[in-house]
């Protein structure tokens, strides 16, 4: 929640042509408590001054020369990608009102000033505007939970689709191939009955941070649920360079872990579905990557397979 000394603390930002009214503003405001207030009377500086420090009030004087405060307000706008503006204008002119609340200003102040009410003002738009940015930042952090696992902070299964689908149309532009591998560690129901759910865990954050650290930038790394772990490969040269992914995040998942000061040893088994070979859509891609996983597991696990060819085993 927004308290007190939040609002107390926010940026403010005075716009104004003449100094007295900024000298006015400026005393009232820092009297009144708040610790960051600025100033300009040259209103083609708004735009840049707030690009470079993201004012959370600006008290804004429509009438300037040389360039208005709804000028302002419109170059504002292209900083605003949320079209949220901050802005809380000065105006003698009564008609004026109505036409900045329309140009996306939030509240109004009157010349000559009646400085409780501007201090209420400057209050009340202030706590709106935290909220708003709290409200904002809480539904970036949902639609984050929403697409990563909350225990490794991988992609989900709804991310991965995403991307994956966005990898296959790169590659369908360019003529190229893409691959989705299906991993999942073998043996971890064993690590988590002997050393416990917690050890499991541990298990399951070093192994996502060893993929992510096997793949390219470009690439998607998602946990599925439990032990399972699918990549998507942005782009690949052919079948070969594939089995050379498969067998390098291989070798590196069956490296020791150390987990609550005991060294444990897992392997881990993967199959490779490669577009167009093998699949012309993420689930298509998926199947084939899953049942190239079914035949690695088969055939002794610690290997890999890509869709149609042979396992070769790391071993």
């Amino acid at each position: 929640m927004v308290s007190a000394a939040d609002i107390l603390n926010a940026r403010i930002l005075v716009v104004d042509d003449l100094e007295a009214n900024v000298r006015l503003l400026e005393r009232t405001l820092r009297g009144a408590g708040y610790t960051s207030v600025a100033s300009t009377m040259d209103p083609y500086e708004v735009c840049e001054l707030h690009r470079k420090n993201r004012y959370d009030l600006i008290l804004l004087d429509l009438q300037m020369p040389g360039m208005d405060g709804f000028q302002v307000m419109e170059g504002l706008k292209e900083i605003e990608a949320g079209g949220y503006l901050p802005v809380l204008v000065v105006t003698v002119q009564p008609d004026h009102k109505l036409r900045a609340l329309q140009a996306g200003a939030k509240d109004f102040v009157s010349k000559p000033f009646d400085l409780v009410e501007v201090q209420a003002r400057v209050c009340n738009m202030i706590e709106v505007r935290l909220l708003h940015t709290e409200a904002r930042n809480y539904g970036k952090l949902l639609e984050s939970l929403a697409l990563h696992d909350s225990l490794t902070g991988l992609a989900n299964r709804q991310l991965l689709a995403e991307k994956a689908s966005l990898a296959i149309a790169h590659a369908r532009r360019n003529k190229s191939s893409m691959a989705i591998v299906y991993l999942d560690l073998d043996g971890f129901k064993e690590i988590n009955d002997t050393w416990g759910h917690d050890a499991g865990d541990n298990l399951l954050k070093m192994a996502a941070e060893r993929l992510v650290a096997a793949v390219r930038q470009e690439d998607t790394v998602a946990r599925l649920g439990g032990d399972e772990f699918v990549m998507a490969l942005w782009q690949i040269g052919d079948a070969d360079d594939a089995a050379r992914v498969g067998e390098k995040l291989v070798s590196s998942m069956s490296q020791p872990y150390s987990i609550q000061g005991r060294m444990v040893s897992v392997t881990a088994s993967a199959g490779i579905g490669i577009y167009p070979a093998h699949g012309e859509d993420v689930d298509t891609l998926m199947k084939s990557a899953d049942l190239a996983l079914y035949d690695a597991k088969r055939a002794g696990k610690n290997s890999y397979r890509v869709s149609d060819l042979s396992a070769i085993s790391c071993s």
